[in-house]
This record gives structure tokens, sequence and C-alpha cells, in this order.
């Protein structure tokens, strides 16, 4: 369900509950990600993260709280993050805070490969039991 700058996507058993703020400048994945098509529900992320970057002019805040991830979903972050790279190497002020359950350390651990991979501000944060 869109509005004209608004995205939601509910979540399911197999896909992230999706939300994006246009007037607050944020987007909001939380939840299981491995749907069978992957480019149905991240390309309308995409495009919004795209048409966000190049219309508005406030900074874009990403909010994480991923449990699992397939490997087409992390390809689907990564064209997500590579947007905000390009972004921040322009002067736009991007950022990124992925929670993670301190149980899984697993997610802790591929925030961790993202981070690496990017200078834009990038927290990982556990979340209180």
């Amino acid at each position: 369900m869109t509005s004209a700058s608004n995205l939601h996507i509910p979540g399911t058993s197999s896909t992230p509950e999706i939300r994006a703020d246009w007037s607050e400048g944020t987007l909001f994945l939380k939840g299981d990600s491995y749907p069978e098509n992957t480019f149905e529900i991240f390309d309308q992320v995409i495009g919004w993260v795209e048409r966000f970057l190049a219309e508005a002019q406030t900074p874009l805040h990403l909010e994480l709280h991923l449990i699992y991830l397939n490997t087409s979903s992390v390809r689907a972050m990564i064209d997500i993050l590579d947007l905000l790279e390009t972004a921040h190497g322009r002067g736009r002020p991007v950022s990124v805070k992925w929670y993670y359950d301190h149980r899984n350390q697993r997610v802790a651990e591929l925030a961790e490969e993202f981070k690496e991979d990017y200078t834009f501000p990038f927290d990982i944060l556990t979340l209180s039991p």
C-alpha cells in the first residue's frame, strides 16, 4: 500500500514489514526476508529510495530489525545500501541503524560485513532483552 510519498508493505512469515515515510526521511524494515520473489517486494523499496534521494532534500535514515535474509534479499539490501553510499559520496546525509537480538550473532555478523563496505554512518545495536 502506498501513498504518493509513503510506502507500507505489511510483513508476512517470509517477508519483512516495510515502512517508508517521506516526510520523516525514514525507511524501516522488520522481520524475516526470504520471499519467493524478492524483486516483487524490493523493487518497490529500491524505487522509493531512488525517488527520495532524487527529489527530497532531507536526510534518509534506514532502520533495520531484520532477523534472517536469504541470498536474494542480501543482494537487494546491497542495492539499497549502494544507493545510500552514492548519495553519501555526493554529500547527502544518510545513515543506517541495524538492530539485532543479542541471541542472534549471525545477524550481527552479517550487519558487520555490510558495515565494512560503506562509509556513511552505520550503527549496529543490540536490542534490550
